[in-house]
């Protein structure tokens, strides 16, 4: 057997006995739902912070809609996503994913119900005939979670409202409100809380007239095939971050957390039933 021949033989030993290499990239992406802009800026120290606890170089890879995450996930061309809880979801129905970790506040997340002030509307009952808009289509808690609460109020969108709209993201969904496209909206509260405080909404303009009943949201999901050492890693490296560390309270700040706390599949059921009842996932 010649030099060739023998490399040639011990590569398809190797591969064929399943033996995975070394990875030395660890590639993360997010749902889009806010600016794109926005999520490179408040995913970055994070990224920095991920690079020192893993050894590995993190690449966070856009994406332009949710259903792409969900399909980079599931596809291995992704190792680790932030989902909402309905793209979690919709992602374990399509392949083996391993939620990891989500915000505290994620464990009783809720959704805002906004509208435009000048459309004379105070409470969701008022928006009859109206338009309104949720975020992505994929959204938890731009469209899922208000949708099955609207139902549970007796409002069935499609034929309550005048229209029904998408604007692809939570702030977009502010933007649509407040120049009057549609009288009312959608979006997930923390989103709604962040652009008030950043003066970056007009309370002339748009109001609150409502806000859902709490759920669990936003998780950090790996792929299910990821190296178990490293999800591991990438697990403590979340559940170590501490508020009292200055650079770390950074990092916190801008993912509007205050810690991370495990998570677990069974903490999504609720979200699994409002999408089948919703008729949303089949």
């Amino acid at each position: 057997m010649n030099k060739l021949t023998a490399t040639l033989a011990s590569a398809a030993l190797l591969l064929s006995a399943g033996t995975t290499f070394a990875q030395d990239v660890l590639r993360v992406s997010a749902i889009p739902d806010e600016a794109p802009t926005e999520l490179a800026r408040k995913f970055a120290p994070l990224g920095a912070y991920l690079e020192k606890e893993t050894g590995l170089k993190v690449q966070f890879v856009p994406v332009t809609d949710y259903a792409g995450v969900v399909t980079a996930l599931t596809s291995d061309k992704l190792d680790m996503a932030w989902l909402g809880g309905f793209t979690y979801v919709q992602a374990k129905e399509r392949g083996k994913v391993i939620p990891l970790v989500q915000r505290e506040e994620d464990t009783k997340f809720t959704s805002k119900f906004i509208a435009n002030t000048a459309s004379g509307v105070n409470s969701l009952k008022d928006l009859k005939g109206k338009s309104f808009a949720f975020g992505s289509a994929s959204s938890t808690s731009g469209h899922l979670m208000p949708r099955f609460f609207l139902q549970k109020e007796g409002i069935k969108p499609e034929t309550f409202f005048k229209n029904v709209a998408y604007s692809g993201a939570h702030d977009a969904t502010v933007a649509w409100v407040a120049s009057g496209k549609v009288d009312g909206g959608a979006l997930n509260s923390s989103v709604w809380d962040k652009l008030v405080e950043g003066h970056k909404v007009d309370l002339t303009k748009v109001k609150v007239i409502g806000t859902t009943p709490p759920f669990y949201d936003y998780n950090w999901t790996v792929r299910g095939n990821l190296d178990p050492a490293l999800v591991k890693k990438i697990t403590a490296a979340f559940l170590k971050l501490d508020a009292k560390n200055p650079e770390q309270k950074n990092i916190l700040e801008l993912q509007r957390a205050t810690r991370f706390v495990p998570t677990k599949p069974d903490n999504y059921r609720g979200i699994e039933s409002a999408a089948r009842e919703a008729g949303l996932l089949k």
